[in-house]
């Protein structure tokens, strides 16, 4: 693309948005108001490094993808905090950070091929996308489900397809997943995923380690062994996960 080109472009959804979360910027008091932007997407992003996600490629992806897209309107105030979030039947989205941290976990690149449980909103899966080859998000609450998916066809996201479906049915056909993340807490991966991992893949997922404090949350990445054995590692401390909670919520 030559510079006249760049120059013709049309404003990409994530400035658009932007601009409409400010209303019509006129002067100084415009100025100061991306200025302020700017600045608070900065402390952000050095507050992901300083919460120790190193992956250039996911720090990449936090800062084009922002948060206030994902958010309802009365938090965009707040959208660059490192805070959990309401987004509708009675869900929660974890801090980015924890977000960020299980991403890194996943250890992704092009050639995979990601099955996301509990798309949320959709944030998480905009930056696995931006990082992965192919994914399926799975979210149980059907409004959920229809906003998410709305919010990433409207950010041009190609390889993301997200299903209103129960988190722990999903059809063997629809894999093997090289990695699987999982937005909820569990103390062994069941069998139902199992049957989905490739061989030598990754599943991400928040735990409630029994040697941690009552109520303390990890982020537990599982391997599965040839012979159907989990192994896991805990790594970094996690938020605002609930138990994984199998069907439909018809209701949302």
């Amino acid at each position: 693309m030559n510079r006249r080109d760049n120059a013709t472009r049309k404003p990409s959804l994530e400035s658009r948005n932007e601009e409409a979360a400010v209303g019509p910027l006129a002067g100084d008091e415009g100025g100061a108001i991306l200025s302020a932007q700017a600045e608070q997407r900065a402390q952000f992003m050095l507050l992901m490094r300083a919460r120790g996600i190193r992956d250039l490629e996911l720090l990449r992806a936090l800062e084009r993808t922002p948060r206030a897209l994902f958010i309802a309107q009365r938090y965009a105030d707040v959208a660059w905090r490192d805070i959990a979030m309401p987004i509708g039947c009675g869900q929660t989205a974890p801090p980015p950070s924890v977000a960020a941290a299980m991403i890194e976990a996943l250890d992704l690149d092009r050639a995979l091929k990601v099955l996301e449980i509990g798309a949320g909103a959709g944030y998480a899966t905009a930056l696995i996308a931006r990082l992965a080859g192919r994914v399926l998000a799975l979210e149980r609450c059907q409004s959920l489900a229809l906003e998410a998916a709305s919010r990433l066809e409207a950010l041009g996201v190609a390889n993301v397809e997200i299903a209103w479906a129960d988190g722990l049915a999903a059809p063997a056909a629809a894999g093997p997943f090289d990695r699987i993340i999982v937005h909820a807490l569990l103390d062994e991966p069941p069998a139902a995923f199992a049957r989905l991992l490739a061989e030598g893949g990754v599943l991400v997922a928040g735990q409630s380690p029994e040697s941690e404090p009552a109520n303390e949350q990890r982020i537990a990445r599982f391997r599965l062994s040839r012979d159907g054995v989990w192994t896991s590692e805990t790594l970094g401390p996690a938020r605002s996960f609930t138990p994984l909670v199998e069907g439909l919520a018809r209701g949302l």
